[in-house]
């Protein structure tokens, strides 16, 4: 569409002035982001309960404190993250200067899901400001709420030439990707990001994409029953299950399988109360057609605990499952639902088959206090990320990357390894102006001669 080539157009002549690489002017607009948040603060937190009847507490949690924390991180470091680094040269090179700078793209486009509106737009757009670029919003047209509200902070905190919002559905993404952006920033579901790549190798357009993909969660008998269980049930129905790197399964060794499940089950009562689906606090399915999609994998294994569901207010009870085909459905597709499958395993080569069957998981789940088992899954299973004797937590720790391997995504963010993703490392070699060796010129010398003075230099 004509109105996004402007828009674009528009983007890349602002980014062509070099005011947004000055970097002060980034410090200054993430100040004025930060601003703007605060000043919403209570709105964003209001929206996120009428999107995602997710309790203000919670929201706060998990999107407000690490969004604000993401940007004083750029704040205080984005001068020192900008500098030149001064790299070693060969010998061969005598009086050349090698270093290496980190150029922002242009325009990124950023695409985000609707599970958690703010955080996953907000955190990904600070990356693109503190390293340089302009943005290109398109939040999901399912939490319409959300998205509404992230149009209005955006628009009141920047000017569109710089950073703009704009609204719809796929439509909005196929024609923003055809006018070629410059960087595709996007997180979702495996399938659209294959549709997104696809579309982007059109016209070579690099992309990072956050995926999801089944999470496992494996716990050895070597374990504090308690401590696992009350951490799992809390990262399992974190905003009813919707989280990428939510534990998608539970792999536990049979012999402690039925005392685990009893845990499990204690600490959902004490989180969520006996009556969980008229729990004010308790999130909601975010509409009918994933709440549809959710209840056929009701049906793929024996009901332990849970099950029960209203469809008016579109709320699933926490669900434990047992007895589960490798070949249902509800071991194949991402659950992103309170719904745990539970599987006993008697060895580590059970849990290798296991995990096999969807590997690169993005997230990986490990408790044990045998710190040899946990190093042999930590190092043999390829994963996202991992994090041991908790869940979920991992994300929240801008000072470790965070992303997918293969099937659960395509490069890493937060911190420093977002300054990292939103920027392209230029190499550069400086010419000696002193220095000028004639012996590359040589064609016809003696052969032998030239390797041994490049042995005797060191450069070969």
């Amino acid at each position: 569409m004509k109105m996004y080539k402007n828009t674009i157009e528009q983007q890349k002549n602002f980014f062509k002035t070099g005011i947004t690489k000055d970097v002060n002017f980034r410090i200054k607009m993430l100040k004025s982001l930060k601003k703007t948040l605060l000043k919403y603060e209570n709105d964003i937190l209001d929206i996120l309960e009428k999107d995602l009847s997710r309790s203000k507490v919670m929201s706060y949690q998990v999107e407000m404190l690490p969004i604000l924390q993401e940007i004083d991180y750029f704040i205080k470091n984005t001068k020192k993250l900008s500098n030149i680094k001064k790299k070693k040269t060969p010998l061969m090179f005598l009086g050349y200067k090698s270093y290496e700078i980190k150029e922002p793209y242009g325009v990124c486009f950023i695409i985000s899901p609707w599970n958690y509106p703010f955080l996953l737009t907000i955190s990904p757009l600070v990356g693109a400001i503190a390293t340089g670029n302009c943005a290109i919003i398109k939040p999901s047209e399912h939490s319409i709420h959300s998205s509404n509200l992230i149009k209005k902070i955006i628009e009141e905190t920047f000017k569109d030439k710089y950073c703009k919002v704009i609204l719809g559905d796929a439509d909005v993404v196929e024609n923003i990707i055809d006018n070629e952006v410059d960087f595709i920033f996007f997180t979702g579901g495996t399938h659209i990001g294959k549709i997104i790549m696809e579309r982007a190798s059109e016209t070579l357009t690099p992309v990072a994409l956050e995926l999801g993909g089944k999470s496992p969660c494996i716990v050895d008998k070597d374990v504090d029953l308690d401590e696992a269980a009350k951490r799992i049930v809390w990262g399992k129905t974190l905003n009813a299950g919707q989280t990428c790197i939510a534990p998608d399964y539970l792999l536990v060794d049979s012999s402690i399988k039925d005392n685990l499940i009893k845990k499990i089950v204690f600490y959902t009562e004490k989180l969520w109360g006996d009556d969980i689906l008229n729990n004010e606090a308790y999130p909601k399915i975010i509409n009918d057609k994933n709440f549809n999609r959710i209840l056929n994998f009701l049906g793929d294994g024996d009901i332990l605990y849970g099950g029960k569901y209203n469809r008016q207010n579109l709320k699933i009870e926490p669900t434990y499952i047992t007895n589960i085909s490798m070949n249902s459905s509800i071991m194949k597709e991402e659950i992103f639902a309170p719904i745990l499958p539970i599987i006993p395993y008697d060895n580590i080569d059970n849990i290798y088959n296991i995990v096999e069957y969807n590997k690169n998981p993005l997230a990986m789940y490990v408790f044990s206090k045998n710190d040899k088992f946990i190093k042999k899954l930590i190092f043999s299973i390829p994963c996202g990320n991992a994090c041991i004797n908790d869940t979920i937590l991992q994300v929240a720790n801008h000072n470790i990357p965070f992303g997918g391997r293969g099937t659960s995504g395509i490069g890493v963010y937060h911190g420093k390894y977002s300054y990292d993703l939103f920027s392209h490392k230029k190499g550069v070699l400086n010419a000696s102006k002193i220095v000028k060796s004639k012996v590359r010129y040589r064609n016809t010398d003696n052969i032998n001669f030239i390797i041994k003075l490049l042995r005797k230099i060191k450069v070969i």
